[in-house]
C-alpha cells in the first residue's frame, strides 16, 4: 500500500507528460509546465486532506479525517453533475481513504469506467492503479476491466500497454487468463524494451497462477534471455528461476549462458544506470548464483564450469561494502550448494571470516550462518576460525548466542571437543532462559558421549553439567548416561575404569555436598547401588559408609518419592554384598518406608526386608552383582503354571475368560433375566415395578405364579423378605426380618402406580380417607405399627378421583376374546373426538362410580399396557400416561349404582365439557 502511494504520487506528478516522447517542451521549460499543470489539476481540498494526514497525532483524528473525506466523497460521485476533469483526484482521494482502512467501494466502479477513457492518459493510468488497489481476481467487476485491457493491449501508446500489462499481472485470475494471452505473448516482439519486460512478467505471473496455460511458452523465456536490453533479460531470468527450481533437468544446458552472462555483469559489460552503489547489478548477480546453485547441485560436470566465475565474483564482492556483502553471502551458499571444490571453499571461508569478526552483529549472524553452512560440507575449512566463533558465544545478542551454539555444535570433534564443551558449560553457568539451558545440556551430552577422550573427564563434565543444570536435564538424559556406564563399550578394562572413576567421583561429590540436583543423585544412587563395592572391597563398614551417604543425601530431597524408592533398592544391593545387612541409618530409612502412604514405598521396603532374611543363595540370586543389562530369557506362554492350571481344572475350576468375554456373559444374563421378568409379569396378568434387592434371590417363576393369589385388600397378608405369602398365623415379622428389605415403591400406601397380586379386585386399594385398619407394611417402614393418615385435601381427592377407575368383570372362559384397539394419542382424542362419539366427560362418569376404585395402572406405550398383549385390554379414553381401561370393553364408567366420592361443592362447580380438559384441574 505504501508503494501505491508513491505510484499514485509520481503519476500525478507526470499528470502532464506528452503522449509522445519526440514531443513537448524539454528542459527548464518542461519542469514549469509539469509544476504548472499540477496546480491546474490539484484543489485547494486536496492540499488540506493531506496536510491534516500528517499533522495527526494519533489514530483517532486520522480517523476522523477520514471518515468526514469519505462522506464528502460519496456525496461527489453520487452526484449526477459530476465534473469528470477532477476525477483523477477523486480517485487518489479514494486510494487514500481505502489505504488507511476505510471502505471505498462505492468508487469502484468510478475507477473501472475511467479505465475506459481514451482521451487523457494521465486519468487512465491513475484508473488502472486504482483498480489495482481496490480490487481482487474475485471480484464482480474484473469483468469489465478484462475489456479495457484487450482493447489497451493494442493501443499504440506503449505507456497506455504497460498500464494493462501491469493490471493483468495483479488482476487476472486463472480462467481469464486465455482471453488475453494471444495479447500478451505477441507483445513479446514489441519495439519497445519496457513493453517487452512487462510482457515477459505477465507470462510469468501467468505460470504462477495456472502452470498449465503457459506451458508451451517455455521456450519463450529461454529467448527473452538473448534480448538486448538487460531489464528483458532480467525478467526472463525471474520466470527461468521458478522453472529450474521445479525442475531443473530440461535446462542443464543453459549453464554456459548462465556463466557466461554472470561474466559479463562481473566485469562492467552493462550500462552504469544497473550499477547500485558501484556494484554492477548486484540483483542480476543474487538471481544467477541462484539459479547457477540449483543447476550445480550434485553435478560435477555443470559445477566444474561455474568454479572460475564463482572465484571471480567472491573476489570482486569481496572488496565491496553494503551490496557486496550480500553477494559474497549468496556466492558461500552456491559453493557449499554444488558439487564442492576445496580452493572454493577455503576461499568462502577466508572471506567470510571477517563478518565474524565484525562489530556489527548483522554481520556476525552473516558469518556464523555461512561458516554453517561450509561446515555441513566439510568442517576442516571452518577450524582455523573457531577461536573467533567461540567468542561470539558471549555476545549479548540472544539470537546470535543461539547460531553460535549451533555452529559450535556441528564443528566440534575429537581434538577441540574439550575447548568447545568447556565453553558450552561456562554459557550454561551464565544462561537464563530454560529453553536456552535445555538445548545446551542436551548439546554437550552428545559431544561428551562421542568425542569424550578419556573416562575420567567424560565422568567429571557429566557431573559438571548435571550440578550445573540439573533443573533442565531431561530423563532421557538420565538414563541414557546410567545405561552408558552399566553397559559400557564392550571393553572389560576400560568399563572397570570408567564404574570405577564413577563411583570416586559420585562418592568424593557426596562427601563434599549431600545437596545435589535430583537428577544426579539418581545417577549417583543407582552407580553405587550397583558398583558401590568397588571402592569398598569386602569391608562391611566401608559397605556400610556408603549406605550412609545415599540415605543423607535422599534425606535432602523435597520430592523424592522416586529416590528414596532407588535409596532402598541400592542399600538392599549393598547390603547382600557386604553380608552384614542394612546399617543403622539405612535401617532406619527402610523401616520408615514401610510405614510409608505410598503403596509402592511401602511394597518395596517389606519385600526388600524380607528378602534379605532368606539364604544367602537365594539373596544373591535375586540381586546379583552387574547383572542390569544381563538379557532375561522367560517364557512368553507361562508353561510353568501348566501344572497348577491342569490341578485346578481338575478340581472344577472353569476356564479362563478374558475380559471381553466375561463382559459378554454379563450383558447376556442381564438380558435373560430382564425377560424371565417379563414372562413372569404376563403371566400373573399384571405388571409390578418391583425394586432391586441387592443379592435376595428371586423365587423362580412356578413360585412367583403359585403366589400369586386373589387376596382381599382388606385382609393382611404377611409375606416374607422375598415377596411370598407367609403361612396363615404367622406373626408379623421383627425388626431383624424387615431390615433385610428396604421400603418399595408399592410398600407406600396410596402412592399412584403400585399394583396388587388381583387386579380384578375393584376394592384392592382405597382411593378415598378410610379409617380402615391396614397392614403394616403399607406405612412405608417394613413391620412399624399402623398410624392414622392425615385427612387428604380437596387436591389430593381430584388426584385419586381422575387416576382411579373401575375394571369391568374379566369376560367369560369361552367369550372371544375383543380385537386390539388401534394405536392412538390420548390426548388428541380427548380434544377432537370422533364425529359419531360423543366428547367424553371426565368427571361427569364419576358422579355413578365409586372413586376408590383400584385401576390397572402401568406404563403406557402405543396402545399396549407393558406386560399385557393389547388383545386382552379395551382401549377407552383415558387420562394420562399408565390409565389402563377395563379388559373387554373399553367403557369408561363406574359400576352401576356406586356413588362418586368428589365432594358434591367440588363436583357440582367443574365443568361439564371443555376442550380443555386439565383445565380446572390443573387451576
Amino acid at each position: 500500500r505504501a508503494c501505491a502511494t508513491a505510484v499514485s504520487a509520481a503519476a500525478y506528478a507526470r499528470d502532464r507528460l506528452p503522449m509522445s516522447r519526440n514531443t513537448g517542451p524539454t528542459g527548464p521549460e518542461k519542469r514549469k509546465d509539469l509544476a504548472a499543470g499540477a496546480h491546474k489539476t490539484k484543489s485547494r481540498e486536496f492540499y488540506d486532506i493531506i496536510r491534516q494526514i500528517g499533522e495527526c497525532k494519533n489514530k483517532t483524528d486520522e480517523d476522523a479525517i477520514m471518515r468526514r473525506e469519505q462522506m464528502m466523497l460519496r456525496a461527489i460521485l453520487s452526484s449526477p453533475k459530476l465534473d469528470k476533469e477532477k476525477m483523477k483526484e477523486y480517485l487518489i482521494r479514494l486510494l487514500y481513504v481505502e489505504m488507511l482502512g476505510h471502505d471505498a467501494s462505492f468508487g469502484y466502479i468510478h475507477a473501472v469506467k475511467a479505465t475506459m477513457e481514451g482521451n487523457d492518459l494521465s486519468l487512465k493510468r491513475v484508473a488502472y492503479l486504482a483498480t489495482t488497489q481496490f480490487l481482487n481476481e474475485d471480484h464482480d467487476l474484473i469483468l469489465l476491466i478484462v475489456n479495457a485491457v484487450q482493447r489497451d493491449l493494442r493501443d499504440d501508446n506503449y505507456l497506455v500497454v504497460c498500464a494493462a500489462l501491469t493490471t493483468i499481472c495483479r488482476l487476472l485470475n486463472a480462467d481469464q487468463i486465455p482471453s488475453v494471452l494471444p495479447q500478451v505473448t505477441e507483445l513479446l516482439t514489441h519495439q519497445n524494451e519496457h513493453v517487452r519486460k512487462k510482457a515477459v512478467a505477465a507470462l510469468h505471473r501467468f505460470h504462477q497462477r495456472a502452470p498449465s496455460s503457459v506451458e508451451h511458452l517455455h521456450g519463450k523465456f529461454r529467448s527473452m534471455l538473448c534480448d538486448k536490453d538487460p531489464s528483458v533479460m532480467s525478467s526472463a531470468l525471474c520466470a527461468l528461476f521458478d522453472l529450474i527450481t521445479v525442475n531443473p533437468a530440461p535446462h542443464k544446458n543453459l549453464v554456459p549462458s548462465f556463466v557466461s552472462i554472470l561474466k559479463q555483469i562481473v566485469e562492467h559489460r552493462l550500462p552504469k544506470q544497473y550499477d547500485y552503489h558501484r556494484v554492477p547489478a548486484p540483483f542480476m548477480q543474487v538471481k544467477l548464483l541462484k539459479i547457477l546453485a540449483k543447476l550445480g547441485e550434485s553435478d560435477k560436470l555443470a559445477s566444474e564450469e561455474m568454479y572460475s566465475v564463482l572465484s571471480v565474483c567472491l573476489k570482486k564482492a569481496a572488496d565491496q561494502s553494503g551490496i557486496g556483502n550480500a553477494i559474497v553471502y549468496e556466492c558461500v551458499r552456491t559453493a557449499a550448494t554444488i558439487y564442492p571444490s576445496p580452493v572454493l571453499l577455503e576461499n568462502c571461508a577466508a572471506a567470510v571470516s571477517r563478518f565474524v569478526a565484525s562489530g556489527s552483529n548483522n554481520l556476525k549472524y552473516v558469518g556464523l550462518d555461512s561458516l554453517s553452512v561450509i561446515t555441513n560440507v566439510n568442517p576442516k575449512f571452518v577450524l582455523e576460525h573457531q577461536m573467533a566463533v567461540v567468542n561470539c558465544l558471549t555476545d549479548s545478542d540472544e539470537s546470535l548466542r543461539k547460531k553460535t551454539l549451533d555452529l559450535m555444535f556441528a564443528m566440534c570433534k575429537t581434538h577441540n571437543v574439550e575447548i568447545i564443551v568447556a565453553k558450552m558449560v561456562a554459557f550454561l553457568g551464565d544462561a537464563q532462559d530454560a529453553h536456552t539451558r535445555e538445548d545446551v545440556v542436551s548439546k554437550i551430552g552428545v559431544l561428551a558421549e562421542r568425542y569424550a577422550p578419556s573416562t575420567s573427564w567424560f565422568i567429571d563434565t557429566m557431573t559438571l553439567v548435571f550440578e550445573t543444570g540439573g533443573d533442565v536435564v531431561k530423563p532421557q538424559t538420565v538414563s541414557s548416561l546410567i545405561r552408558l556406564i552399566g553397559e559400557g563399550s564392550g571393553d572389560q578394562k576400560a568399563d572397570e575404569t570408567l564404574r570405577a572413576n564413577a563411583v570416586s567421583a559420585y562418592e568424593a561429590l557426596l562427601k563434599k555436598s549431600n545437596r545435589v540436583p535430583a537428577a544426579l543423585l539418581r545417577v549417583i544412587v543407582w552407580t553405587l547401588g550397583e558398583f558401590g563395592g568397588l571402592i569398598c572391597g569386602g569391608d562391611a563398614h566401608g559397605h556400610h559408609a556408603v549406605m550412609d551417604l545415599l540415605c543423607d543425601a535422599s534425606e535432602t530431597q523435597v520430592e523424592g518419592s522416586e529416590v528414596l524408592g532407588m535409596v532402598c533398592t541400592a542399600c538392599a544391593k549393598l547390603a547382600a554384598r557386604g553380608g552384614n545387612g542394612f546399617s543403622t541409618k539405612a535401617h532406619s530409612l527402610v523401616s520408615r518406608n514401610q510405614k510409608s502412604k505410598n503403596v509402592t514405598q511401602t511394597q518395596r521396603a517389606r519385600e526388600l526386608t524380607a528378602l534379605l532374611k532368606e539364604d544367602k543363595a537365594v539373596v544373591t540370586a535375586a540381586l546379583p552383582y552387574d547383572s542390569s543389562c544381563v538379557e532375561i530369557d522367560f517364557d512368553a506362554n507361562l508353561g510353568f503354571l501348566e501344572h497348577y492350571v491342569n490341578h485346578a481344572r481338575d478340581k472344577g475350576a472353569g476356564e479362563y475368560k478374558t475380559e471381553q468375554e466375561r463382559a459378554l456373559e454379563t450383558r447376556r444374563a442381564n438380558s435373560s433375566v430382564v425377560s424371565g421378568r417379563e414372562i413372569e409379569s404376563v403371566s400373573s396378568g399384571s405388571y409390578v415395578a418391583e425394586p432391586y434387592h441387592g443379592s435376595t434371590p428371586r423365587p423362580p417363576p412356578s413360585e412367583s405364579l403359585a403366589s400369586a393369589q386373589t387376596l382381599p385388600h382388606s385382609e393382611y397378608v404377611p409375606m416374607d423378605t422375598s415377596g411370598a405369602v407367609l403361612p396363615k398365623g404367622a406373626g408379623p415379622r421383627s425388626d431383624a426380618q424387615s431390615s433385610a428389605r428396604d421400603p418399595t415403591l408399592h410398600d407406600a400406601r396410596g402412592s399412584w402406580g403400585d399394583v396388587w397380586t388381583n387386579s380384578h379386585d375393584i376394592s384392592s386399594r382405597p382411593g378415598v380417607y378410610s379409617s380402615s385398619v391396614a397392614p403394616a407394611r403399607e406405612s412405608g417402614l417394613p413391620g412399624a405399627p399402623f398410624s392414622e393418615p392425615e385427612p387428604p385435601d380437596e387436591r389430593s381427592i381430584l388426584a385419586n378421583a381422575l387416576f382411579s377407575c373401575a375394571v369391568s368383570p374379566a369376560p367369560p372362559p369361552h367369550a372371544a376374546p375383543p380385537a386390539p384397539a388401534p394405536a392412538m394419542d390420548l390426548l388428541m382424542v380427548l380434544d377432537s373426538p370422533g364425529a359419531g362419539t360423543p366428547a367424553p366427560d371426565l368427571l361427569g362418569g364419576f358422579a355413578s362410580a365409586s372413586v376408590g376404585a383400584t385401576g390397572h395402572f402401568g406404563a403406557m406405550a402405543g396402545g399396549m399396557m407393558v406386560g399385557l398383549p393389547s388383545a386382552q385390554m379395551g382401549m377407552g379414553p383415558g387420562v394420562g400416561t399408565g390409565v389402563g381401561m377395563g379388559s373387554s370393553g373399553g367403557s369408561f364408567g363406574m359400576a352401576p349404582g356406586a356413588v362418586s366420592s368428589i365432594p358434591a361443592h367440588l363436583r357440582d362447580r367443574t365443568p361439564k365439557k371443555k376442550t380443555d380438559p386439565f383445565a380446572d384441574l390443573l387451576g
